[in-house]
Parts: structure tokens; sequence; C-alpha cells
């Protein structure tokens, strides 16, 4: 069933936790959800993964939501957990989608596991941050929390287990106008609708739900240097970025698309973080299809 909590256990014995939509016998194509979020972001692309014959597997990371935690986790030890877990599928070859925190892990499993990889699809996607000369294209709070890690590292581990009882409380309907308040218009305008806001928030408060740690490590990753250089990137990847995105500016996309070897590089206009994944999934998972 669609959605659905499946488990894996890997070869050293942790479960991994997954969920699948659009077409069970579709092509496949693995789900790289963003941070702070989980499994349950891909129900984002069911409805159109069933009409165009995409099979979407979406896993849990290690820590996050149903996944057991792996402590000193890493971004080079997410190809061989995705190739367990396509193995555990039958699954020779396949695509892969990312939003948001889920790209280096597209990334890295296009430079990895390249002979498995037909072709990546990043979406609104985080950049290589320890390389970054100017953070200014980053979220004034991503940028907050960098300076804390720099300067109070310890002081900023506590306040991540502060937050987790808060973050990890479901939303009222009541307060939502209120959270979608502080987002640009064309982010907030899809938002509104209940089912895209499950999806995108929902999916971000199970990943609290499990443990602060999860989180902690995660971000721990995106600050840290990925371990290998885009250019290094031989895969096909279709890079997907709004022209209104606060989060990651899209000038750091342009960065990132002249360093891919094999890149097709599309900027919408009108688009923010979140929008640009919900209203145009249906053409970015066509364009994968390719």
């Amino acid at each position: 069933m669609n959605g659905e909590r499946q488990i894996f256990r890997r070869e050293n014995g942790a479960a991994v936790a997954f969920s699948e939509y659009g077409d069970p016998n579709g092509a496949p194509v693995f789900f790289c959800h963003g941070w702070p979020s989980s499994r349950t972001m891909a129900e984002l692309t069911d409805e159109s993964a069933k009409k165009l014959g995409l099979r979407i597997v979406s896993p849990d990371r290690p820590g996050i939501r149903d996944s057991k935690f792996q402590p000193d986790r890493t971004l080079l030890d997410w190809p061989p957990l995705l190739l367990e877990l396509a193995t555990y599928l039958q699954i020779d070859t396949f695509k892969i989608l990312a939003i948001s925190g889920g790209a280096p892990y597209a990334y890295v499993a296009a430079w990895m596991i390249q002979e498995r990889v037909e072709a990546i699809a990043v979406v609104s996607g985080a950049p290589p941050i320890a390389e970054l000369e100017d953070r200014s294209g980053l979220l004034t709070l991503y940028n907050r929390l960098l300076a804390l890690r720099g300067s109070r590292p310890g002081l900023l581990r506590i306040l991540f287990h502060i937050a987790q009882p808060f973050a990890s409380m479901k939303v009222p309907i009541r307060v939502r106008p209120l959270l979608l308040k502080i987002l640009q218009p064309c982010d907030a305008n899809v938002l509104r609708d209940a089912k895209s806001f499950e999806a995108c928030f929902e999916s971000a408060r199970q990943a609290w739900r499990s443990s602060a740690a999860g989180v902690m490590t995660d971000a721990e990753i995106y600050a840290n240097p990925w371990g290998f250089a885009l250019e290094e990137v031989r895969v096909p990847v279709r890079l997907w970025h709004g022209k209104k995105d606060r989060t990651f500016s899209f000038r750091l996309a342009e960065q990132i698309a002249t360093r891919l070897p094999n890149c097709e590089f599309h900027l919408v206009d009108g688009a923010g973080h979140y929008s640009l994944p919900i209203r145009h999934t249906h053409e970015i998972l066509a364009n994968l299809l390719r």
C-alpha cells in the first residue's frame, strides 16, 4: 500500500524504514527527503508518479523517524545503505529525486555508485556549505546556526534538544496562517493546501519526534565537507531551482550548475523553496523519466 511503513534490516542489523508511492510496478526512483524531514515528504510525488508509471521509494535516513540512529554518520555512508536497500527490493539501476536537504545524498550516490544511478533530479537543493566563501545566499537562520556551531557548539547541541519537544508537536490548524505569514507569498499560497502542508510539515515533525540526535547529525553533514567534488559527478543531473527561493539563493544553484559536467539547469521564475517541488512535481518527474 502506498505510504505504508516498511522496515528493511541492513547486513549489520540496523533497521531502515521506508515507504513507497506511485506505481508499484513502475520505473524505480529513490527519494531523498529534506531537512528536517522524513520519508513521507515523498507524498508530494504520489499522484504524478502514478500517472507517469514511476515507483517512488523513500527511506528515512539513519536516526530520522523510524530508522535506527547511526553514531558518527557521514555523507559517504549513504550510498552503501542505498545499495543494500536496492538489492533488498531487487532493483538494479534507478533514478534519484532529491528535494532541498536531500541534495547532498543524491550527489554522493551519483558520484560513488554511478554504475547504478541513471540520473538524478535535485530540486531547491542545498549547496556544499563548507565550500562557500560567501554565505549570504543562505537563509538567515542557517547562518546563525553555522555561526553558533563555530563559536559555541555545546550550546547549539543544547538548543537542538530544547527545540525537540516543540518541533515534534503537531501544528494546530488555527496556527498555520501565522506560520505561513513568514514565508514567501508563492510558498505560502501552495502550503494553504492541507495535503501539501502535511507532506512538508508533518514529515518534519515526525523527524523530530524520534530524537534530536538524528536531526543534528543531518545538520552536521550539511556543514561538513562532503568528501568529493561536484566536478566528479558524471551522472546526468537535472537541477531545478526557483528564482524566489530564500532558503538557498538561486545564485548558489547557478554556481553549482557550472560545476557539474552533465547538468540540465531549470531556473523557474516565480517559484520559491516549497512551491517549486509542489507545483512542478509532474514536470520534474516527467523530465527525470526521459
